[in-house]
């Protein structure tokens, strides 16, 4: 397959599609990904805040009295407080926001209602504007190029007239540096996982195109051998016309022996081209009419009307029927009949004078066996794996002195796996060939009776 370049175009075509494919659904997923860990980052960070925010906001509220002026009660609740205009680098920067979380990436600060700063607490970005007066969401960037994300509220005194801003937020450093981990594991494992899903589209384009590249190469055989085969005759067909055409005035004898070798060639040409079209409907399954048939009666039909070949060959064929009841099986009987001859006339041809070919017949709890035993000369093992193959023939010589064509064991295995069973072969050189065919038992002739089959019909078959 490596060598053809039609098929070496399909498969990389096919393993261009299927990686192109994988590609969008993994950069997709990829996307999915990094969006649905953005959003529940952001939910969480925003729900953490939104929590502390009010919980700031409803303990300080009735600590308010008097509007934009930091009360005691304020400075007492929140230790480490910085008061705007004054020095706080020796303050302590450890302690907790009401115990809820570390200040280290939080901040707060309080805002008169026009906008000064009042005090801070925390880790205070550098470069971040007053607040907008309104409360609200709000995601700045600082001159360290950080983010924040804050909240800005509204807190009122305890009488309710408005007192300021208090504004909570936090550094989205640790979120974003989050996220670029993601985009950038991304970023390497997808190009990775598209080498990856390349070479393994390649691997199983070839893997579904190998069955199809062996009927391809099979259909090629089979039109190569098909047209050598039906090359002879013609040849032949045209030699012997062309002789009589060359003669002036042919004798009576000379016509009938030309019309005689074209006879033969007409007859050779019909049985090949039969073969061909009993092939063709096993393979395209075509439904014919199946009914019960009885292996032991087909197979002593068989036998004696094969007798004519035993005696012209020396060769014993016997019988051996171990079973004593009827075996039945559900089948077209014309092909079950054309199974068991392709089988014994092979073992015949292939047995020398003197030899024997003996037909058994068997059974199991659900299967009916055949076999076909010869003494001839056998089957290497290299050829057995190749002997039902199409036109495949172990002598060419002497397939050709009896006019096969190579066709006998394959209409054989198509009609027995047409028939839903199996055929297999046991060969050694110089020691004879057995043949095994097994097919599935029919349910036995009362049970037919039972079912509404035509009584006649059934009766007529059970008493054949």
């Amino acid at each position: 397959m490596h060598q053809n370049k039609l098929f070496n175009r399909t498969r990389l075509q096919l393993a261009g599609c299927y990686a192109a494919v994988m590609g969008v659904i993994l950069s997709l997923s990829g996307l999915t990904i990094h969006q649905l860990l953005a959003i529940a980052h952001w939910q969480a960070v925003e729900q953490e805040l939104e929590s502390i925010s009010g919980t700031l906001h409803d303990t300080l509220e009735p600590k308010l009295i008097q509007p934009d002026r930091l009360e005691p009660g304020i400075e007492q609740a929140l230790p480490g407080l910085c008061v705007a205009q004054t020095d706080c680098s020796n303050s302590n920067q450890d302690r907790h926001i009401l115990g809820i979380v570390q200040q280290g990436n939080y901040y707060l600060r309080f805002f008169t209602q026009s906008g000064e700063l009042l005090a801070g607490l925390g880790s205070q970005p550098e470069g971040l504007p007053s607040p907008e007066p309104q409360a609200g969401w709000q995601t700045l960037q600082g001159q360290s190029s950080t983010r924040y994300h804050q909240i800005t509220l509204l807190l009122k005194t305890a009488t309710g007239s408005p007192w300021g801003y208090m504004q909570l937020g936090r550094s989205l450093k640790e979120y974003d540096d989050h996220l670029a981990t993601v985009r950038l594991l991304l970023a390497i494992g997808l190009p990775l996982s598209m080498l990856a899903v390349a070479g393994a589209s390649w691997w199983l384009a070839g893997l579904a195109m190998h069955p199809v590249y062996q009927s391809y190469r099979q259909m090629q055989q089979f039109t190569a051998d098909a047209a050598h085969e039906l090359r002879t005759p013609i040849a032949a067909i045209r030699a012997n016309v062309e002789s009589v055409q060359g003669v002036d005035d042919p004798s009576n004898e000379e016509m009938r022996d030309t019309l005689a070798a074209v006879n033969r060639q007409n007859k050779r040409l019909a049985h090949l081209v039969q073969d061909l079209l009993l092939l063709s409907r096993m393979d395209q399954q075509v439904v014919t009419e199946k009914q019960p048939c009885c292996l032991n009666d087909l197979i002593q039909d068989l036998v004696e009307s094969l007798s004519v070949l035993e005696m012209a060959a020396s060769i014993k064929l016997l019988t051996q029927l171990p079973v004593k009841e009827p075996v039945w099986v559900i089948g077209d009987e014309n092909q079950l009949i054309r199974l068991c001859s392709n089988l014994i006339v092979n073992a015949l041809q292939y047995t020398p004078s003197g030899g024997s070919v003996t037909v058994i017949l068997e059974r199991d709890e659900t299967q009916a066996l055949i076999q076909v035993q010869d003494t001839g000369i056998g089957i290497a093992p290299a050829d057995q794996s190749r002997i039902f193959d199409r036109f495949y023939r172990v002598n060419r010589d002497r397939s050709r002195h009896t006019g096969g064509a190579g066709l006998g064991l394959a209409i054989a295995k198509a009609i027995a796996q047409f028939h839903h069973g199996s055929i297999q072969v046991k060969s050694e050189l110089g020691n004879g060939s057995t043949f095994t065919v097994r097919l599935p038992l029919a349910i036995p002739c009362h049970d037919w009776q039972r079912q509404n089959v035509s009584r006649r019909r059934v009766v007529h078959d059970c008493d054949r």
